[in-house]
């Protein structure tokens, strides 16, 4: 099927890292908006928003390593986002970009992190906008806003913790809407905040169709142990970059310059939350995953108190960010809010150039 809406064109790009897919806008000048999308998606993600962006702008859309066209390269998890990171720096320097605003959703938030966090001089966003990102203290696994693991080994996160259902239908295209694990099924419940049913649907079920499966894509390696929740993270594969034995952003205190950030979040996240469920201990705090240690062994991930932490400091050391929670919205507040999402951003945007 025709997965890119009129006015988007397609291009990849040669980098030092591998050959990139990148989306642009056809026609479209002007200061550069370079969009990264979540796990198991694609740019195709981001086409309505890019297409709707205000004149003066030039949106642009990557696709990581293992995702959508971008060549498949192994994913090494011991670096944590490092190797998106990478890639995304090698897309800015290969295009040639200006100073460029850069926004990230979900794990492609935290690919924006890491990004800055590993450039804190050499970097060149002119703003940041975060929509719904993993928490700086990764996913799964941690306790309290400083994200102290709960274990160690960093158990009960990482590559372990996938529905095998899903990945088995990933890896064999499965376009229907017969269980609760297709990715169809997955993206109305979870991605955006339901009944809401996106126009277009299809395209972003082609878009989380072009994940790459496996140990060294998604979801990764892991190891049964025989404690609670009964496995540890990998190090090789998608889930386990995220794993917070490998992911820590610990501050942004060193960035100079500093860019403005925007951190967007829908209210109804079932993803990114408090209250996420995709958090075991969450889930073993309502009964649904049995043998819970409670909650003073392994309490519920804190999410958001951790993203909030690493802002607040951020603005201690002279940065500046907004935290904008668009109401009855869910992981994907672009998809399901989208004149809430675009009004938030552009407004940031406009802010950044005034600076």
């Amino acid at each position: 099927m025709q997965t890119l809406l009129p006015g988007i064109a397609v291009e990849r790009v040669p980098t030092s890292q591998l050959t990139a897919a990148v989306l642009s806008v056809t026609g479209r000048t002007g200061d550069p908006v370079l969009f990264v999308h979540g796990n198991v998606s694609s740019s195709l993600f981001w086409q309505p928003t890019m297409l709707a962006l205000p004149d003066g702008y030039r949106p642009l859309a990557v696709d990581l390593r293992g995702f959508g066209e971008t060549d498949p390269e192994p994913v090494d998890a011991t670096h944590g986002l490092g190797d998106y990171a990478d890639d995304l720096a090698a897309v800015i320097e290969a295009l040639g970009l200006p100073p460029v605003h850069l926004v990230g959703w979900s794990m492609g938030g935290g690919v924006v992190l890491q990004y800055l966090a590993e450039r804190p001089a050499a970097h060149r966003a002119a703003s940041v906008t975060l929509v719904a990102p993993v928490s700086p203290c990764g996913f799964g696994g941690t306790r309290g806003t400083e994200g102290t693991l709960c274990d160690p080994s960093g158990a009960g996160s990482g590559g372990g913790s996938v529905n095998p259902d899903f990945v088995a239908r990933l890896a064999a295209g499965d376009r229907s809407a017969d269980s609760p694990t297709s990715p169809r099924q997955v993206l109305l419940a979870h991605y955006v905040k339901p009944p809401f049913v996106p126009p277009e649907l299809d395209i972003f079920v082609e878009s989380m169709l072009s994940t790459r499966t496996g140990d060294d894509h998604y979801p990764g390696t892991s190891s049964q142990v025989p404690d609670w929740p009964g496995f540890v993270p990998g190090d090789r594969g998608v889930l386990n970059t995220m794993a917070p034995v490998h992911f820590r952003i610990t501050s942004l205190a060193a960035l100079s310059p500093k860019p403005p950030i925007l951190w967007l979040r829908g209210t109804d996240d079932v993803i990114v939350s408090d209250t996420s469920l995709y958090d075991l201990a969450y889930l073993g705090s309502i009964g649904a995953v049995p043998g819970w240690p409670g909650p003073d062994a392994w309490p519920p991930q804190p999410m958001l108190g951790q993203t909030r932490a690493l802002l607040d400091v951020y603005a201690a050391a002279g940065g500046q960010y907004r935290e904008t929670a668009i109401q009855d919205s869910g992981h994907g507040p672009h998809l399901d809010q989208p004149a809430g999402f675009r009004a938030a951003l552009a407004e940031h945007l406009a802010g950044a150039r005034q600076r």
